[in-house]
C-alpha cells in the first residue's frame, strides 16, 4: 500500500497533475516558434486552430473572401465553393500556421482576423487569392495586404484561375 502512494505521489509530481501523454495536448498549442496546429477547415477563408482550450479559436483570414461552401444561415452555397474549401483543406491539413494580425484582431462574430502562414513561409490568405479560389475583401483598419491581393486578383483573374476559369 505504502508504494503504491509513493508511486502515485511520484507520478502525480512528474507528470504535473495532467496526462504524461502530453505531446499530443502540448503539441497542438502554440509551439516556441509560435505556430499551431490546424484543427479543421470550416469554409475556404475560415478554419479552427488548436489554441489549448478545448473548443479551439476560429480563425477568418483578412483580406480574402471565398464564395460559401454550403448554405449557411441566410446565405446560399457559392459557386466554387466546395472547391475553395478542398484547397484550404488541402493546404492546412495536418500542418501548423503561424498568425500575424493586423490593427483589428476580431470581426463581428467574434473570430480572430488574421495573415496566415504554412512553416515553409508560404502565405496562406495570397495563396488563394492567386490561384483563384478566394477574392479580395478588403475591411479597415486591416489593409496591410490589400495592395498585394488586388495584384493577385487580376492575375488570377487574366489567367482563368480558379473561379475566374469560366468567366469568359
Amino acid at each position: 500500500m505504502e508504494n503504491a502512494f509513493i508511486i502515485l505521489l511520484l507520478s502525480f509530481l512528474i507528470c504535473g497533475n495532467i496526462s504524461c501523454s502530453s505531446d499530443s495536448a502540448k503539441q497542438k498549442k502554440q509551439k516556441n516558434d509560435g505556430t499551431f496546429a490546424v484543427k479543421k477547415i470550416s469554409d475556404g477563408d475560415t478554419f479552427w486552430i488548436y489554441n489549448g482550450t478545448d473548443e479551439g479559436e476560429k480563425i477568418r483570414l483578412i483580406g480574402v473572401d471565398a464564395p460559401e461552401s454550403r448554405k449557411v444561415f441566410k446565405k446560399e452555397e457559392g459557386y466554387y465553393g466546395k472547391e475553395s474549401k478542398i484547397y484550404l483543406t488541402n493546404l492546412l491539413k495536418g500542418k501548423r500556421v503561424k498568425l500575424e494580425y493586423d490593427v483589428r484582431r476580431k470581426d463581428q462574430y467574434g473570430r480572430t482576423l488574421a495573415y496566415v502562414y504554412l512553416q515553409d513561409g508560404t502565405f496562406v490568405n495570397a495563396e488563394l487569392v492567386k490561384n483563384g479560389y478566394a477574392m479580395v475583401m478588403t475591411v479597415p483598419p486591416n489593409v496591410k495586404n490589400a495592395d498585394l491581393f488586388v495584384k493577385l486578383q487580376r492575375e488570377a483573374r487574366e489567367n482563368n484561375r480558379g473561379l475566374w476559369a469560366n468567366e469568359n
